[in-house]
């Protein structure tokens, strides 16, 4: 069987919420011996192994789903065609198993039908039948593409159950909660709050108690072994005393119950994890947006000059490809016939679109304007620039480790001191405690537990986020998940884009001068400007448009200079200076010194003119917002280094950073520049946040410590983004690190409280002060305690509201 060489596997994760789960799957991924590399990226949600043999995928596989995490897989069972004998079915089962993203393949030669498990992130229906087919068989599949389930789907899928399972058991939990608060006295109160709470506990939360089995087979610990601890315990603790109330009440004892502990525990963590993932910044959705900047089929042109629509995975090198008004190009390449403006803002971020001639290079991803032109292919597929992007932004998602939940650390070593102080305060009872020793110590067991169940724990860190993510949406600010919320306090290093960050994003008339003013002349250069296929025309219609427009004749467009057409056997003229001198028009000084004036603030100038003299010079520009200015100085006197790295060259980056008062700049910089430039403030112990607003700025919001995109900018800066300012104004960003400021503080004052019950409530249940003044905690008190510790923590939460 052939054996494939050095093959990368990205496995989907599912469950892996933490840093402290992440390192549980990477040491058990290290002790498979069939594994070359192996890391673990969180913010990918996913697993990346290495290896040269077939068998370590599926034993991967199995070893994190042992661990108690998942692996999102999808299986099909499919009807097998051509098989005529058992060695058949060997040949198909080989011929799948080969390839790269199958977990398992079993060919059931009697029913000739094929079971198969795969990634389908990896491979599809369509290449696994593919396969079969090259090996000579075929499988009979309906419709392979609809049948295709895609991550993004089974992830919303799995999404839905949740929502699902957190709605029923919080419907389930609320009149046992009632029950247990006010009505304990109403007949058969306990049986009615067991048969409630059940399934919660049972069914809902059975995923707690199955990983935390998983967990302790593995000598490990997470958040599920404490929810699974608590809440079971609490429930057969209060089980046994519904049954045998009697046990109790012959020792003089009340015999308590605890089904609204479990009940709510389960209830609380499930709508936590609801809340955690809805509010998780989705990696795929990013990497799907950049990759629909391709479309899925081209218009080549044959030999014989014939245009023939093909799919984009069929262009070759060399191909003639026809592009024309409106459409995006699909792959690298130079052009070969014909001109047109071409929008690279998903490149560049720049604005203004650019032309393009015979021989300059295109690009995947962009989008060409109002002409058409032919280009030949000169990278496709993985090669072009939009893939290497593409490729740069899951690099940089899956290489930045996030910070390392303080629960995850404190639950590691909670638990198994918790579980050490309940035994050792049960056999301390049995042995010291007399007639009533063994009661009481199991007493003592329980209320350990009870009063060290995690659930202000678990609250400390998701409430604080949830409000400090509420109170930066009502300020327009759109926080997507807890790590850059709490990672903004720690920034020192600010990297601004300029199009769209620092500026508007857009060319606007900004200045015009004129020798004659007359409201015709203006209704004429509208109209010619209306008829122009260049970008620039659109800023010149908006800034002197009065929906008049006058009848134009003999319009021409001159390539790279501008436009000329007629009015009443009038010639009229609107572009460079360039133009008008080659057609010997006259400039007046007045004109010449305000041309030049506008230059040097790196202005874009157009000239208007009839057919014997200029009428008007005109001022384009992309203007700097009116809060740019104010909002880097207060973050410079804040203490925080600002840098602007712009596609633009250097005369206008200059300008702007002069205007701003930044003195750090670079000009001319590619998206992959932006990210190696924040990789080096990294490398110098900087923690960067990156602002942008373009496609091109994806690459660096990925690589940067903080991600913040502007709300008018592109769906992709945002999806990639983990902040979204929605007003696109700069001031929010001093707001967002006061608020990541606020909001840390009051995790940790979280964390305190939650602590300081278990701390003084711990050694108090276990009966500490039972020799010193005959006290022994009341298993109820215990609950009550826990649940007052719940309240600090929400209550302490909600003061951010009001901050």
């Amino acid at each position: 069987m052939a054996t494939p060489i050095n093959n990368t596997f990205y496995i989907p994760l599912e469950d892996v919420e933490s840093e402290h789960c992440a390192l549980i799957v990477d040491n058990g991924l290290g002790k498979l011996k069939n594994i070359d590399s192996h890391k673990v990226e969180l913010n990918n949600n996913r697993a990346v192994i290495t290896t040269s043999k077939p068998e370590a995928l599926p034993e991967a596989v199995s070893a994190i789903r042992d661990l108690g995490y998942g692996v999102t897989t999808v299986k099909k069972t499919v009807p097998v065609l051509e098989m005529s004998c058992a060695s058949c079915a060997i040949g198909v089962e080989t011929a799948i198993q080969i390839q790269p993203g199958i977990v398992s393949a079993s060919v059931n030669f009697a029913t000739a039908t094929v079971a198969i498990e795969y990634l389908p992130n990896m491979i599809s229906v369509a290449e696994i039948k593919k396969a079969v087919q090259l090996a000579g068989y075929d499988l009979f599949i309906e419709e392979a593409n609809k049948e295709q389930e895609s991550l993004e789907e089974i992830h919303e899928k799995k999404f839905s159950q949740l929502k699902l399972k957190t709605l029923w058991a919080g419907l389930l939990t609320a009149p046992v909660v009632i029950i247990g608060m006010f009505f304990m006295d109403i007949p058969y109160a306990n049986q009615i709050m067991w048969v409630l709470s059940t399934p919660v506990v049972v069914w809902f939360g059975q995923n707690f108690y199955i990983n935390a089995w998983k967990q302790a087979k593995h000598r490990s610990a997470n958040m599920d072994t404490l929810v699974a601890l608590g809440t079971g315990v609490a429930y057969v603790f209060s089980v046994f005393n519904t049954l045998f109330p009697h046990f109790w009440h012959e020792r003089g004892l009340h015999a308590h119950v605890y089904f609204e502990a479990a009940a709510v525990i389960i209830t609380f963590i499930l709508l936590g994890k609801l809340l955690e993932e809805k509010a998780k910044g989705n990696t795929s959705t990013a990497i799907k947006k950049l990759m629909g900047l391709q479309p899925k089929t081209v218009t080549i042109i044959t030999g014989d000059e014939q245009q023939c629509t093909i799919p984009i995975d069929t262009v070759k090198h060399g191909d003639i490809i026809l592009v024309k008004p409106g459409e995006q190009i699909a792959v690298d390449g130079i052009v070969t016939k014909g001109n047109s403006y071409v929008d690279e803002s998903m490149l560049s971020g720049e604005p203004i679109p650019l032309l393009k001639k015979e021989n300059e290079k295109v690009y995947a991803g962009t989008i060409n304007q109002k002409g058409s032109f032919k280009f030949r292919a000169e990278k496709v597929g993985s090669e072009t620039m939009l893939a290497s992007i593409i490729k740069m932004v899951q690099e940089a998602q899956g290489s930045k480790a996030p910070v390392q939940k303080l629960v995850d650390k404190i639950a590691g070593i909670f638990v198994p001191t918790v579980i050490v102080i309940a035994i050792i305060a049960f056999v301390s009872w049995v042995i010291l405690g007399g007639a009533n020793g063994f009661s009481q110590g199991l007493i003592a067991f329980a209320t350990v537990l009870v009063i060290a169940c995690p659930c202000a724990l678990g609250l400390a860190t998701p409430t604080a986020i949830m409000v400090g993510i509420g109170k930066g949406a009502e300020n327009g600010i759109l926080i997507k998940d807890a790590v850059s919320l709490e990672l903004a306090q720690k920034v020192n290093a600010v990297v601004l884009d300029k199009t769209g960050t620092i500026t508007e994003g857009k060319p606007v008339v900004t200045d015009s001068h004129w020798t004659d003013e007359s409201a015709v002349l203006k209704q004429i250069l509208v109209s010619i400007e209306k008829q122009s296929e260049h970008p620039l025309a659109e800023a010149v219609i908006k800034h002197f448009d009065d929906n008049n427009s006058i009848s134009l004749e003999h319009f021409e467009s001159i390539t790279g200079k501008g436009v000329t057409a007629n009015v009443a056997d009038k010639m009229y003229l609107v572009g460079n200076k360039k133009l008008l001198l080659e057609k010997n028009i006259k400039l007046s000084d007045e004109l010449i010194t305000k041309a030049n004036q506008w230059s040097t603030e790196s202005k874009t100038v157009i000239w208007f003119s009839d057919d014997s003299q200029a009428i008007a010079t005109i001022a384009i520009a992309d203007k700097i917002k009116e809060t740019s200015i104010e909002a880097i100085q207060q973050l410079q006197e804040s203490g925080i280094a600002i840098y602007m790295l712009t596609g633009d060259n250097e005369v206008t980056a200059s300008s702007i950073a002069q205007k701003t008062g930044i003195t750090n700049y670079k000009a001319e910089v590619l998206p992959e520049q932006k990210a190696a430039f924040i990789k080096q403030l990294q490398s110098e112990g900087k923690i960067v946040a990156m602002v942008g607003d373009g496609i091109n700025d994806s690459t660096a919001l990925a690589q940067a410590d903080v991600s913040i995109a502007m709300g008018k900018g592109s769906d992709i800066a945002m999806d990639v983004a983990k902040m979204t300012i929605i007003s696109s104004d700069l001031n929010k960003i001093p707001e967002a690190i006061k608020l990541s400021k606020q909001t840390v503080a009051t995790i940790k004052q979280n964390l305190f409280w939650a602590l300081f019950y278990n701390v003084i409530g711990i050694p108090i249940a276990a009966g500490i002060l039972y020799p010193i003044n005959g006290f022994l905690l009341n298993p109820m008190i215990a609950g009550a305690a826990m649940a007052l510790s719940s309240v600090s923590v929400v209550s302490n939460s909600l003061r951010l509201k009001w901050k």
